[in-house]
């Protein structure tokens, strides 16, 4: 676990350490639905959020980036009212509680925004820490489709929606 970690709103100026670790993740292509292939701009355009939405960053002590979060309305108009998120933790830190850290801050910050709960849509069912992770949390796995999410090494996979009442 870390000592010393802040969670802050992300700045433009922290863009530069997050995407070395957001293209990793996103070019393994094993949690994200994202295409592997994402161009930089493309990617900071999705998760550097503006207003309702928000971006976070878990940094150290000297103002590493740990890992980083987003959160926006899952939909519009008469769904505005649930939020969702993706999360992203460098792997070079991960088992260090970051990413419950920023689930939990997400979670407290999206009650305090107004919304009434949190759906993920698209947790791959193979990413077994992150399921075991938002399961611990209170998400629990409302369906499951089958075979939505094209994993490199498993082939077809299902894609869980989670949910949580805040």
């Amino acid at each position: 676990m870390l000592d010393v970690m802040l969670i802050r709103e992300a700045t433009a100026a922290d863009w530069p350490q997050i995407w070395p670790f957001l293209h990793t993740i996103v070019a393994a292509g094993d949690t994200f639905t994202w295409d592997r292939d994402i161009a930089e701009a493309d990617a900071r355009a999705m998760w550097m959020k503006e207003a309702p939405g928000r971006t976070f960053v878990a940094v150290d002590e000297d103002g590493t980036v740990l890992g980083t979060a987003e959160t926006h309305r899952n939909q519009m108009g008469g769904g505005s009212h649930v939020a969702n998120a993706g999360f992203m933790v460098d792997p070079r830190h991960t088992g260090r509680g970051i990413a419950r850290a920023l689930c939990a801050h997400v979670l407290e910050q999206a009650r305090a925004d107004g919304y009434r709960s949190m759906q993920f849509n698209a947790v791959v069912e193979t990413n077994h820490r992150a399921v075991a992770l938002w399961q611990s949390l209170g998400f629990e796995v409302l369906t499951t489709v089958p075979e939505a999410f094209h994993h490199p090494d498993k082939g077809y996979v299902g894609l869980l929606v989670m949910y949580r009442r805040l």
